[in-house]
């Protein structure tokens, strides 16, 4: 299926007013995509409801006219669809055992893509408002131990310029527990030696300031001067980057991934660890040594407060353990009167 009029519409609102990333607005128009395919697929036989149509595309061959129609009635489809078709939808993606999670992501695109048309007066009332979202599994995201931290963030080679900057931007990654994509996005006056803070551009632009530890501080400082030298000879380098590729160009997250990728491996640590544990495991911590909820959303950037809770479960189930351990159940005095 040919992306619509009225889906492509609704990626430029993403992309233009709402500024989201293509990547972004690539994974709604995915989305919708399907959505559009199964509407098409239940319009032309009640009995194929139980088929949903894969996520495809029309061959090149297609006339731009029977492109054109096609698209007319994908929008027409879309337009008029009803809440039980909603409900059908995410009956078969159920079926088809997609994950809760893939499938409340699903809603959550159809959720803003009608609530788009309304405000936009394509349509007069949203067919997906009455429909509750599937309850989630509670996913406690992963950390490391103190120890592993320290291994990890020991593995780089200071004594090379690559192994520096690596050194300091897995630092950087624990210290501030920013993510990869604000990592990435750092400039060198970002920076703030003399505050021991970090000024950081987050997600939609919003900007905060986040202290960054002394001993990260110094890495930084250990990487900036091998940086500056390879700039001296190299015209290339970008002045105000501050993680640059052999090149001197800004690094990309997908290398930063990669980094970390073969720091594990020499570390021995676990490969499925990714750049996020560091976040994962710089909040941890922070509530582990008595920081409270609010500022740890601060640190994070988090805008809602429940994003931040879910590290409270995780530090909840360390004292657990750590209380189990020291009072064991099953010491056969569990029925003693006191």
């Amino acid at each position: 299926m040919e992306e619509s009029t009225i889906i492509h519409k609704f990626l430029d609102y993403l992309k233009f007013e709402r500024r989201f990333s293509e990547h972004t607005a690539k994974c709604y128009g995915a989305d919708l995509t399907q959505f559009g395919e199964f509407l098409e697929r239940a319009d032309e036989s009640d009995s194929s409801d139980s088929e949903l149509l894969p996520e495809s595309h029309h061959h090149a061959g297609q006339s731009t006219a029977v492109a054109t129609q096609v698209d007319l009635k994908i929008d027409q489809l879309l337009l008029s669809a009803q809440t039980d078709s909603v409900r059908s939808y995410l009956g078969i993606l159920n079926e088809k055992q997609y994950s809760k999670a893939t499938i409340a992501r699903k809603l959550a695109t159809l959720r803003s893509f009608y609530k788009f048309l309304v405000k936009r007066n394509y349509i007069s009332s949203n067919p997906v408002v009455s429909i509750r979202t599937p309850k989630q599994e509670k996913k406690l995201p992963r950390f490391l131990e103190y120890e592993e931290v320290k291994k990890l963030l020991n593995t780089p080679p200071v004594n090379t310029w690559l192994g520096a900057r690596d050194r300091a931007i897995l630092e950087t990654l624990y210290s501030t527990g920013i993510r990869v994509s604000e990592l990435v996005a750092l400039n060198m006056d970002d920076i703030d030696f003399l505050g021991e803070v970090v000024h950081i551009r987050g997600k939609g632009k919003k900007e905060r300031i986040a202290p960054i530890g002394s001993s990260a501080l110094q890495v930084i400082q250990h990487y900036m001067e091998y940086r500056n030298k390879r700039a001296q000879s190299n015209g290339n380098f970008d002045s105000k980057v501050l993680f640059v590729n052999k090149h001197g160009r800004r690094l990309s997250t997908r290398s930063v991934r990669r980094k970390m990728d073969k720091y594990l491996k020499m570390s021995g640590l676990d490969p499925d660890i990714s750049p996020h544990t560091l976040r994962h495991s710089f909040a941890t911590h922070m509530l582990n040594n008595g920081a409270d909820l609010r500022s740890v959303q601060e640190l994070l950037g988090h805008q809602s407060l429940s994003t931040t809770q879910i590290y409270t479960h995780l530090t909840t189930t360390r004292l657990k353990e750590v209380y189990d351990s020291a009072h064991p159940r099953n010491n056969g005095h569990d029925n003693d009167e006191p």
